[in-house]
């Protein structure tokens, strides 16, 4: 790769980071259009790599291209977040039924320490990326890495509509709640007892946000 091809690929990375965290934080609504004139200004870029990063943030669920309208921020209908759900629950139940015993759990206590600094730190963007992780992490002790990125991909798209509700969210339920439904969680992975994984997984919250 030459240093002018280097280059590039930077800029792609940057815009892709920047996008995502506009996206999934809310700050941009589902719907809201991306025009490539305000964009290339404000990420101090040329066109090239911003369409380059669009269509990355295409392929992960992120950004609709609209014929002859151009390029905005995803929407999910509530079937679509419904069917979400639906898969988020098939591939975590199978990830289960498949971890070997007594798995190594570094990698998920880790992820549920960066959970309980989140919340100390009132992050809600860091904090929702941590619950992704913590997630992410329960279905890599399958060992399956197929499952583990489909399974990845799900979440970041939950998590474009728990953006949505993140205001709200945060008005009806204590921060510390997250925490111990994680411990919890971790708690019944740790006994290595998968029917108190699957109970404990059936009742991490009411499965309306990214929890």
């Amino acid at each position: 790769m030459s240093d002018g091809e280097l280059e590039t690929y930077s800029l792609v990375e940057l815009a892709v980071d920047r996008l995502r965290r506009d996206i999934l934080s809310g700050r941009t609504d589902p719907g809201e259009r991306l025009v490539e004139e305000q964009l290339t200004r404000r990420l101090g870029i040329s066109r090239a790599p911003l369409r380059e990063a669009m269509r990355l943030l295409a392929e992960q669920g992120l950004v609709e291209h609209i014929p002859r309208r151009g390029a905005r921020v995803a929407t999910l209908s509530d079937s679509d977040v419904r069917e979400l759900y639906e898969v988020r629950d098939v591939l975590e139940r199978h990830a289960v039924s498949t971890m070997p015993p007594a798995p190594d759990l570094a990698r998920l206590r880790v992820a549920l320490d960066t959970i309980r600094k989140a919340t100390e730190a009132d992050d809600r963007l860091e904090l929702a990326n941590a619950h992704r992780r913590f997630h992410a992490e329960v279905v890599a002790l399958s060992g399956n890495r197929q499952l583990t990125g489909l399974y990845e991909s799900i979440l970041v798209r939950i998590q474009l509509y728990m953006a949505v509700n993140m205001r709200r969210e945060a008005e009806t339920a204590a921060p510390a709640d997250g925490v111990v439904r994680h411990e919890r969680l971790f708690a019944a992975i740790e006994s290595d007892d998968h029917s108190e994984i699957l109970a404990v997984l059936g009742a991490h919250g009411a499965r309306t946000y990214l929890s």
